[in-house]
C-alpha cells in the first residue's frame, strides 16, 4: 500500500504558500517620489504623485544652500496630466540645490538634491541624490500595481512552484509510463 504525503508539507509548496501570502499583503505605503535632473543651467522635476485639486496640481520649489523651507525657494506651479506633472527653472547658477514638490492636497511628493554645474558648459552632467536611498534592481519598474495584481502574480508563482514540485516528484517514481 502506498501512502501519500500531504501537499503542504513539501518544501516547494510551503514556500509557494508563504510567497503568495506575502505578496497578497501588498507593499508598504510607498510614495511615488520625484525625478530631478539638471542640464546646463536648467533644473527640471517630474512626478506622478499629485492629483488635480481645484484646477491645480501643486507647486515645486528650488531651494539654494542656505534656504530651509518650501516658501523660501523659487516656487513655480506644476503643469501636466494625470500621468505626469513637471516644472522647470531656467538660468539657475552653479551650485547645490534641493527640490521640494508639494501637491495641491498639501502632501509632499518628494525632496531631492541636485548639483548644477557651471552654466557656461552646455553638456554639464547633473548628479542627483535619491530621496529614499538607492532603489537597486527596480529600474523602470518602480510602480505600485495594487494588491489585487500582486496577489494574482503571487498566486501564479505559487501554482508554478507547486506544479514543478508535483512533476519532479512523479518523475522520480520507478513505475512511471515511458
Amino acid at each position: 500500500m502506498h501512502s501519500t504525503q500531504p501537499l503542504l508539507r513539501t518544501p516547494p509548496a510551503a514556500a509557494a504558500a508563504a510567497l503568495a501570502l506575502g505578496l497578497a499583503a501588498g507593499p508598504a505605503a510607498a510614495g511615488a517620489g520625484i525625478a530631478v535632473k539638471a542640464i546646463g543651467s536648467t533644473v527640471s522635476v517630474t512626478t506622478s504623485a499629485c492629483t488635480l485639486v481645484d484646477g491645480g496640481w501643486g507647486t515645486a520649489s528650488l531651494l539654494a544652500g542656505g534656504q530651509t523651507s518650501f516658501a523660501q525657494g523659487r516656487r513655480i506651479a506644476l503643469a501636466g496630466t494625470t500621468v505626469s506633472q513637471s516644472a522647470a527653472w531656467q538660468s539657475v547658477p552653479a551650485g547645490t540645490y534641493t527640490v521640494i514638490v508639494v501637491c495641491a492636497n498639501n502632501m509632499t511628493a518628494g525632496t531631492q538634491s541636485v548639483v548644477v554645474s557651471a552654466a557656461s558648459a552646455p553638456t554639464a552632467r547633473a548628479t542627483t541624490a535619491p530621496s529614499r536611498g538607492v532603489m537597486g534592481g527596480l529600474g523602470g519598474a518602480a510602480r505600485d500595481y495594487g494588491p489585487l495584481t500582486l496577489a494574482v502574480g503571487g498566486g501564479l508563482v505559487g501554482v508554478a512552484l507547486i506544479a514543478t514540485g508535483w512533476v519532479l516528484r512523479h518523475r522520480s517514481r520507478p513505475y512511471r509510463l515511458r
